[in-house]
């Protein structure tokens, strides 16, 4: 019988989301499950979207163009939004990957590119062995309520305030 999979969500406004969710995948690649990662609201080439040249095991896809957070979605991030939340619904459904990371999640509810409902719908809809990670800022608090771990980073102090730009393969 297969081993129950759980919910998780990193939340909050400090660094470490996406880097949490990366390591956690990894440790599941190797104890050889499959991962799924998707990250919504993203497009462009981060060092991390190479991960699946490295290790067997992932597949990692992007729903999104250049990061609109500095600005209203348009009807095409809404469109890959929406694309990429019925990809994981399927993938959810279908349970090949036994790891599901959905990647700035919370940021595509907060712009409201989707609906909480029709995550929390998926979510109750996945093969029950299936481990779900969301990531993002601002977490809604009816999928806080729905899942099983929620961690929040909270910045204490960060370098960006000195000027320090993200930097390829430690923030990007």
């Amino acid at each position: 019988m297969e081993q129950k999979g759980y919910v998780h969500v990193y939340t909050g406004c400090g660094k470490g989301k996406t880097t949490a969710a990366l390591g956690l995948a990894l440790r599941a690649i190797c104890a050889g499950k499959r991962v799924f990662f998707v990250q919504f609201v993203k497009g462009m080439k981060y060092s991390e979207t190479r991960a699946g040249e490295f290790l067997p095991g992932l597949l990692m896809q992007q729903f999104g163009r250049a990061c609109f957070i500095h600005r209203e979605p348009e009807p095409e991030d809404i469109r890959l939004a929406q694309e990429g939340l019925r990809r994981c619904a399927k993938i959810l459904r279908q349970g090949e990957y036994e790891v599901v990371v959905l990647d700035e999640l919370n940021i595509a509810l907060y712009y409201q590119l989707f609906s909480v409902e029709e995550v929390l719908r998926i979510l109750k809809a996945r093969k029950p062995w299936v481990e779900v990670i969301i990531t993002g800022r601002y977490a809604p608090q009816e999928l806080i309520d729905m899942a099983d771990l929620v961690t929040e980073m909270r910045e204490i102090k960060h370098y960006y305030e000195q000027g320090v730009v993200a930097r390829e393969g430690i923030e990007k």
